[in-house]
Order: structure tokens, then sequence, then C-alpha cells
């Protein structure tokens, strides 16, 4: 089991002073339109760096901009493009995982929306190269393609590539209304994930504790002490078996210090 947090520049630097040994970062801009740009010698350097640091694995996320579920043709069409190019820097910087949020349609229109995210995701893999495209379930929000197992799946079975992997997110799937506050809760959604086939389709978790209540269906990240999600739901998280091979990574808010600290906590509460 691997835990990091996500870093900005310098990302070897940053994982060590956490504590880390797994990170999540940014390839470009995460509030512009501007794809990823940088030198090829800049690439090799990082890409050199991150090699020698024995670190692992390394995902990037998506900028915030990209809906690959947008009704609007117009903002549709550059969310695939900046997709795809995001898709191809993490190939030149060797990067492991790409996140790319499970998105957005209007009101009503679930299946056109579903439709759209796929052909994006269909896209965006056929795009990679080296980086394995997760996509990340969201958090219960207005018009989401997937924020349950079953919209998951569902999302999963229209893509048809068995490349596309899953990011779980801790605050999204208790927003959602997922018990992960509790040991039955923990175990109920496992179930539903063996039922449907996906627990080899995880390939990273953003571990964040909610600012709100199981359900409430809010996207508000807390610090792991802290939070709705108390220790008993962490414990039983993180001592899941399938846990074992999965890397969990802090979106959570705080510095360096806190963030070590959050790291420091989550060893503390797995099993030995």
């Amino acid at each position: 089991m691997r835990r990091g947090s996500h870093a900005a520049t310098g990302v070897v630097e940053e994982c060590r002073r956490r504590g880390a040994d797994c990170a999540q970062v940014f390839v470009s801009n995460p509030r512009a339109w501007a794809p990823p740009s940088f030198a090829d010698e800049t690439a090799a350097r990082f890409r050199q760096a991150w090699g020698a640091g024995g670190l692992g694995p390394l995902a990037a996320h998506a900028p915030y901009v990209v809906n690959i579920a947008s009704p609007n043709p117009g903002f549709l069409a550059r969310s695939r493009t900046l997709a795809r190019r995001t898709a191809q820097s993490c190939d030149r910087l060797g990067v492991d995982l790409l996140v790319v949020h499970a998105g957005a349609g209007g009101s009503g229109e679930s299946a056109g929306a579903r439709r759209r995210a796929a052909r994006t995701l269909r896209e965006t893999v056929a795009a990679a190269d080296r980086v394995r495209v997760l996509v990340e379930l969201m958090a219960g929000t207005r018009g989401a393609v997937a924020s349950t197992i079953a919209e998951a799946a569902a999302l999963l079975e229209e893509v048809d590539d068995d490349r596309l992997g899953i990011c779980l997110d801790t605050c999204h799937l208790f927003a959602t209304g997922y018990g992960l506050d509790t040991i039955d809760g923990v175990a109920t959604l496992f179930d539903e994930f063996g039922a449907r086939g996906l627990i080899e389709r995880v390939g990273l978790v953003h571990a964040n504790n909610s600012a709100f209540p199981r359900g409430e269906r809010r996207d508000r990240h807390a610090p792991i002490g802290e939070g709705a999600i108390g220790p008993e739901g962490w414990r039983a998280l993180l001592a899941r078996p399938e846990a074992a091979e999965w890397a969990f990574v802090l979106e959570t808010p705080g510095d360096v210090a806190s963030h070590a600290a959050q790291i420091a906590l989550l060893r503390s509460l797995a099993p030995a």
C-alpha cells in the first residue's frame, strides 16, 4: 500500500518532506485551457528525477476545466482536446496514471451525457501510450455521469476498453451515500464492487475526509484526522486486502507539515 499527496514542483523533494512514497501532480494550469507545454529536455529531466527517486506511482490530474460530458459542443470539443493533450504530455513525463473526472451533463439527459463521456474517455485512452487513464467517480452532484458503483459500471461498459481504470475518492463516495464511516458500510462498498467485477479496475484512491455528513452530495474535503469519516471507517478501509495494492493520495487542505501528519496517521490506521 502506497501513501502520498498532491504535490507541486520538485515532486521528489516534496514526497520526502511529507514522508510520502507516491504523489499526484498537475502537468498544466488546472484552471486554464492552455495545454501542457515543456521542452524535451525538461521532460527528460523530470523522468530522470522521478525514476531515480525510487517512488511511485506518479499520478497526474487533468485540469478542472475539463468536462468530458459537457452538453455544450464547443466546451466538449475543448475538453476532449485538452484531455488528449494531457495524456500525451503524461507519456512524455513518465507519469503512470492520469485522473479525469467523470464529468456532468444537463438535467434529465443522463444517457446522452454518458455517451459523450464514454467517447471522450475512448479518445483519451487511445491518445495515451504509457499512462493509464482513470475515470474519477463524482460526489453525487447534479448531472454527474458516474458517482455510484452502478453508474461507474454503466460508463465502463459504454467505453468498452479494458485499459480504462477507476479512481475512487473517499469524500466523493461518502458524499454520494456510501457508509465509509462504519465497518459494515465499507464491507457493503466492497461487496458491490466485487459483484460488478470492478475491483481490478481501481488504480488510485484519493484519500480525503468529508467536511459534511454522509449523503450530503457536497464535495468538500477535510483532513484525514478531521471530518465525518472517523478512525473506525479508515481502519476498515485500509484493512481490506484489496486495498493492499492501491495507492492512497491526499487531496486535503494543509501545508507540508499537515500532509506529513496525515500520511503518518493513515499509516498508523492501517494493519501492521
